[in-house]
């Protein structure tokens, strides 16, 4: 049987609380689906069950932060969506190269990084495209809300089927090693980059200032009042030259107008309106 409303409106309840995500009327077959395997993998007999234990301890504990994760852990898959990949290495990076000679630095943030198949891209890319450079201080910074992807992300170890999607296998090749049925990342790839935990529709915590940043797919879980939010706070931590990467179906238009469109070919992206 379909969940009941009541225990539909606790779980969209309680993944807005802990993480300004909405989840929206008709969404009851996905929350279903996704509680059904997190109740297999604790040994819960049924979502019923699952729900019993959530009502009966309404105070924040393991399984409500479970629920949580299980609600906002999102698919993703290497190299996604090509075209801000050829964009970042064709026209960005040698242009950022180029304006940061002097300091010798340059800052990529991947939020919402989920399982760490797009920062591995990124340092994959920088690795194989613009070897030049990796005498500079590269900072990869990769965050996504849940502890769970989190942990993937650092260990860095792929099924067969991930490392399917979206990897050449010429640089399957190269950059991972097999671990039994899995593929790990070579240990050179994984220490640049640095995930942490953090939530994006919460206060930002002191970050550097980064020349890209990469927050695709993430906007969409979210009100206008939140992606407004989001927007302004990634403009502070964006450079004046900076650059803002958002999904396909997501845009700044009608919410922060303080960024223009930067488009080239297939790809577009964001930077920071100039002051007068």
């Amino acid at each position: 049987m379909p969940i009941s409303p009541r225990d539909f409106d606790f779980v969209r309840n309680l993944v807005h609380q802990r993480s300004a995500i909405v989840l929206e009327a008709g969404k009851e077959t996905l929350v279903e689906s996704r509680l059904s395997l997190l109740a297999r993998r604790e040994g819960i007999d049924s979502v019923d069950e699952l729900f019993r234990r959530l009502h009966a301890d309404p105070a924040a504990g393991k399984l409500h932060v479970q629920v949580v994760e299980a609600m906002t852990t999102n698919e993703t898959l290497f190299f996604r969506d090509i075209y801000p990949f050829d964009m970042l290495r064709n026209i960005i990076l040698p242009d950022l190269f180029k304006k940061r000679e002097v300091e010798k630095r340059l800052t990529i943030w991947s939020a919402g990084c989920s399982g760490g198949q797009e920062p591995y891209s990124l340092a994959i890319m920088l690795k194989e495209q613009f070897p030049q450079y990796m005498n500079w201080n590269i900072r990869l910074l990769a965050c996504d809300l849940s502890t769970e992807m989190i942990a993937r992300a650092r260990e860095g170890r792929f099924s067969q089927f991930e490392v399917n999607r979206g990897l050449p296998a010429s640089l399957l090749v190269k950059y991972f090693h097999q671990k039994g049925i899995d593929w790990q990342v070579r240990e050179d790839i994984r220490r640049m980059v640095e995930f942490s935990e953090m939530n994006l529709a919460a206060p930002w915590p002191a970050l550097p200032y980064a020349d890209i940043v990469f927050m695709r797919n993430v906007l969409i879980y979210f009100n206008v009042e939140t992606k407004r939010g989001i927007l302004a706070q990634a403009r502070k931590t964006l450079r004046p030259d900076g650059y803002l990467f958002l999904g396909t179906a997501e845009t700044t238009f009608n919410i922060d107008e303080n960024f223009d469109r930067f488009q080239n070919e297939k790809a577009w992206c964001y930077r920071p309106k100039k002051t007068p």
